[in-house]
């Protein structure tokens, strides 16, 4: 995608904005350059990372979440605040490329997976067939299997058109739980550095305790679940036994070296100047031990080595009690693109409820629909609601576009609860409206800093 294309495309969610939007799109266009340049000169391109400086809610994290969609990257969102320095309790900075790794291992898998539906729909309906037949009285009375005599199969390809008709689909079979189900349940709580150790651990426990599966009255567990649901089961293990693990890590690995994005959120929490003392050390820490990430090093992770010499970091932060300069030089150095987002104002707030595809009112109006309740906002209603927002942040902590959720949430929650009551009613907010349900909590302003 071009610049142009990707800052359009992101309009369509976030309002203003421009130059953090340009930004993005331009160190995004890049790394498209730089797989065209020459092989020699094409692994000496650094990614320009981006440090966007603004205040909550104005639109940071969602700006890097959707460009990652955009472009069906890997994506991982961390705060820079729950690492420590190497020494201390505490997740090592280290855990940040194992999490990405492990979404695009996820996101590689998924796509493997679509790809061998077919053959794995065809599977997983001979298994619900054995286990149809198995349940018949008939099914084996001679001993010798479903398939053993003409009439069984018969009464085989009898019963296949009846459960493609969908004439099974409520009728309950006995399936064991096995595959990649069976490690759901095993949680296992590492130190900082094990935390390969604990995967495989976890692994290895499940394919232990039921993981490997086996044949029913062998004393693997079984359960009871309808045709329906066995057929999508069996459908996710066959297609999980169908893909080739090598290769989703080969690809997830390269995925993650060339197309991922880590955001570093709250990066203004480790910024401190040497001098001061307290907690800063370890801030300057974790600077330190978040530098080697950045700059390019390699990430031992237990599906391989993997490079960060080209993963796009984007930092943000608020940087109400600290400044960028407050960051140590080397890790300022690594960030050579800043950017700064900008306070919303009450047109903004206007914008944001009726532009976005996903806007507000638009997503209200669609869960109402759902109890056959038509909701719609009168103009005067979203300048209202805009102005109500502007009003509670300016008083108490400014939390952005966030505060919209909770005014929204109080404007309709009488219609809300009384929605299964009401099908059939149609509902037109107007400015009115809005006041009748806020303005008693506006005007007692220690009341407000709690409610909105």
């Amino acid at each position: 995608m071009t610049p142009r294309e990707v800052v359009s495309e992101l309009d369509r969610f976030i309002v203003g904005q421009h130059e953090a939007k340009r930004a993005v799109a331009i160190a995004l266009r890049n790394r498209w350059r730089r797989l065209q340049v020459a092989p020699e000169l094409r692994d000496e391109i650094a990614p320009k990372n981006i440090i966007m400086i603004g205040p909550t809610g104005v639109g940071k994290t969602e700006i890097s979440r959707r460009l990652a969609k955009l472009v069906d990257a890997p994506f991982v969102k961390v705060e820079a605040s729950r690492f420590t320095e190497v020494g201390y309790v505490g997740r090592d900075v280290e855990s940040i490329i194992r999490d990405l790794i492990e979404i695009a291992i996820t996101m590689v898998r998924e796509e493997e997976a679509e790809k061998v539906r077919g053959t794995a729909a065809e599977h997983a309906e001979e298994r619900v067939l054995d286990a149809l037949l198995l349940s018949t009285p008939s099914g084996g009375d001679d001993g010798g299997g479903p398939e053993s005599s003409p009439e069984s199969n018969a009464a085989r390809e009898q019963m296949r058109k009846m459960l493609r008709d969908g004439e099974l689909d409520e009728r309950e079979i006995d399936i064991e739980p096995n595959h990649p189900h069976g490690t759901a349940m095993f949680e296992v709580i590492t130190p900082q550095n094990l935390e390969d150790m604990g995967m495989n651990l976890k692994e290895t426990l499940g394919n232990m305790l039921g993981g490997s599966g086996g044949a029913t009255g062998r004393g693997h567990p079984t359960r009871k679940v309808t045709v329906a649901e066995a057929i999508k089961l069996f459908t996710d293990q066959e297609a999980q036994n169908l893909i080739d693990m090598n290769k989703v890590a080969a690809e997830a690995v390269r995925r993650t070296e060339q197309n991922g994005i880590v955001f570093l959120d709250e990066i203004d929490k480790i910024a401190g100047r040497e001098s001061i003392g307290g907690p800063d050390v370890s801030r300057q820490g974790v600077q330190r031990d978040l530098l080697p990430i950045v700059e390019g090093s390699s990430v031992k992770t237990r599906h391989g080595i993997v490079r960060t010499d080209h993963i796009l970091f984007v930092a943000s932060g608020a940087f109400n009690l600290a400044k960028p300069s407050d960051l140590i030089p080397e890790f300022q150095g690594r960030f050579p693109i800043r950017v700064e987002l900008n306070a919303l104002t009450m047109e903004d707030f206007e914008r944001i409820l009726t532009e976005p595809q996903n806007s507000l009112t638009r997503q209200y109006s669609a869960l109402l629909e759902t109890e056959r309740v038509t909701l719609s906002f009168d103009q005067s209603a979203i300048r209202e609601i805009a102005r109500v927002a502007v009003e509670v942040n300016s008083r108490s902590e400014n939390v952005g576009a966030r505060r919209l959720h909770t005014v929204m949430e109080r404007i309709l929650d009488d219609i809300s609860f009384n929605a299964p009551e009401r099908a059939g009613e149609s509902y037109t907010i107007d400015a009115a409206y809005v006041r009748g349900k806020l303005d008693s909590i506006l005007e007692d302003q220690d009341l407000s800093r709690y409610i909105l």
